[in-house]
């Protein structure tokens, strides 16, 4: 890859920016690209991006940004988009600093910013090289997410049109779903978690396979799915369902005829229920009866110790002697039959008898 050191005024840069949802992010007189596919949408806080223009002011060195040099002689941000939407947002009259708006300053105090020297390299090579250097220099800054990563190996035509979905703020994703999910659309949280859910964790096999395709229509369609079968099926909201692996769920079970009210009534006295840890474990539970999904609180060691001195080391089932590191509790009447995680419903069982019980 060939790298050249250039240096660019801010007033070059923020000619002809435009920055919307049909005409992208552009600046340079319209010959920068400034957030491409492969980028992240602008998640710079508020303390973050007045640093960005404090440090212009006060004439302090920013750190290199690097563009890649295309064919026909156009650019496009490899790194510092976040920098260059902060420096353009400022000088378009976006935002304030400490109330004064660009328009607002001095002539002197505009030129002194438009006549800043950005450091820029300059890039050319493949689009490997290009996102390999990619993932090199963003090591540092604002880390990027697993997904922002696959994001730079499969860009294309179907990645534009699922970041449509699910990667704007407000997105359409985020407007039907934003209750049972958590995470951020513009950090890749949703895209990452449909993609997780339509292939069984397999994400970067389904955007290999669906790279080139025109839109992502079947990805999207497949997400309303699930959601809508959400709604369906567990009426009530509650924060505990944005920790749900709701695909897994939908794609287990959405062919099973299933009575919502009733499953609200197994949710809602699971929900009060002490011995339960795991509340956003009640969904699969409920579906399934799988007591793992709850984490059942453990009895305490007095608990143990109390129960095993009082069977004299014995176990309850096959009546052979043990310490008391070979026995494991159990509960008398079984935690599903109502039985509590208490000291009187605590038995000490081998470990053999406990496994075997639980296998029953």
């Amino acid at each position: 890859m060939k790298i050249d050191l250039h240096e660019i005024t801010v007033r070059e840069v923020c000619n002809g920016y435009i920055n919307n949802d049909e005409e992208g992010v552009v600046g340079f007189g319209g010959k920068l690209n400034i957030r491409p596919k492969y980028q992240r949408e602008f998640v710079y806080k508020d303390k973050q991006r007045d640093e960005v223009i404090n440090t212009v002011r006060k004439n302090f060195p920013l750190n290199v940004m690097y563009w890649i040099k295309n064919e026909d002689g156009t650019f496009e941000v490899l790194d510092g988009q976040q920098r260059t939407i902060s420096l353009c947002d400022y000088v378009a009259g976006v935002f304030s600093i400490n109330d004064m708006y660009f328009h607002n300053l001095q002539q002197s105090e505009k030129d002194q910013i438009l006549d800043y020297k950005l450091m820029i390299y300059f890039c050319e090579g493949t689009d490997r090289e290009k996102l390999d250097w990619f993932k090199i220099i963003n090591i540092a800054g604002e880390k990027l997410t697993d997904q922002e990563l696959r994001n730079a190996v499969y860009t294309g035509p179907w990645l534009s049109d699922a970041k449509r979905y699910f990667s704007k703020s407000g997105c359409p994703a985020y407007q039907i779903a934003s209750d049972y999910m958590s995470g951020t659309p513009i950090r890749q949280d949703y895209l990452q978690t449909a993609l997780s859910w339509v292939n069984d964790g397999k994400i970067e096999e389904y955007m290999s396979i669906h790279q080139h395709d025109q839109n992502a229509n079947e990805l999207w369609l497949y997400f309303k799915s699930v959601i809508d079968w959400v709604k369906i099926i567990f009426s009530k909201t509650r924060n505990e369902m944005k920790s749900v692996n709701w695909g897994e769920l939908y794609n287990k079970h959405k062919e099973k005829q299933l009575d919502a009210k009733e499953l609200e009534k197994q949710i809602a006295t699971l929900m009060a229920d002490d011995d339960v840890s795991k509340k956003s474990g009640i969904y699969a539970y409920v579906l399934d009866g799988d007591e793992k999904h709850l984490h059942i609180r453990a009895f305490t060691p007095s608990m143990k110790r109390s129960a095993y001195e009082k069977q004299k080391g014995i176990c309850a089932y096959c009546k052979d002697f043990f310490e008391f590191s070979q026995m494991e509790g159990d509960h008398i009447t079984p935690w599903h039959e109502g039985g509590a995680t208490t000291k009187e419903n605590c038995q000490m069982l081998c470990k053999e008898c406990n496994r075997r019980k639980g296998g029953i």
